[in-house]
């Protein structure tokens, strides 16, 4: 039976993921489901939410916003317990069962880590999958950052410097550059006849020549 396509937006905090997998959802012919980690993080109980929580304690099990000494600068990292990994994997086994009963998902993420990549290539295997790399300046970034409620400041700059470095994408966009609606129609366009192989494949193959294979891996049902 054929799945759902799932578009993978990936990128920054304030990159513009959000408003962009708003403006796909409008834009699609087809219904779209939006799935988000902010969906997942509010849903947890606030004592897993921690502002700089000690270790042991439920806010570093979770989701722990620690600030950090990044090139000279002083940012927020974002850091998941146990807990808080357990959640996302939850998550992505929830956009797996979503495409696979053919619903269509846009998925609105943070892939900091390549473990949380890994994760993904395993659940979403054998579905159609677009992964799209959401860029904007650093500028914007922090501009965005500023004028947004809730977020913290640094974040942004520290979700940069890893959020990209162990992907590959089918499209690559710059949301400082173009509209989102425009944005969206390119991404809607390239689902609709997409390469191959694609951005799933590729790094399927590379994890399966490196010592985290991917391949043969069974995935939770």
């Amino acid at each position: 039976m054929k799945s759902g396509m799932v578009i993978v937006l990936n990128g920054a905090s304030c990159a513009g993921k959000t408003t962009l997998a708003r403006a796909i959802q409008n834009c699609a012919r087809e219904p779209y489901i939006i799935v988000s980690l902010d969906q997942f993080r509010d849903s947890l109980p606030n004592r897993f939410r921690g502002l700089n929580s000690p270790q042991g304690t439920p806010g570093a099990d979770g989701l722990n916003v620690v600030p950090i000494s990044h090139t000279g600068k002083l940012l927020t990292d974002i850091q998941f317990g146990d807990y808080g990994k357990s959640v996302l994997r939850g998550m992505r086994r929830a956009i797996r069962a979503l495409a696979r009963d053919q619903l269509n998902v846009i998925v609105d993420d943070l892939i900091l880590y390549q473990s949380f990549r890994d994760d993904y290539l395993k659940a979403l295997q054998g579905l159609n999958v677009l992964f799209v790399g959401v860029h904007c300046s650093t500028e914007e970034m922090i501009r965005r950052e500023k004028l947004r409620e809730g977020r913290f400041p640094g974040t942004a700059e520290s979700t940069l410097s890893k959020v990209h470095s162990h992907m590959h994408y089918d499209v690559e966009l710059d949301t400082s550059k173009s509209p989102p609606t425009e944005l969206a129609g390119m991404v809607l366009e390239y689902s609709a006849k997409p390469d191959s192989p694609s951005a799933l494949e590729r790094m399927q193959s590379f994890a399966a020549d490196s010592s985290d294979s991917i391949h043969g891996v069974s995935v939770d049902q």
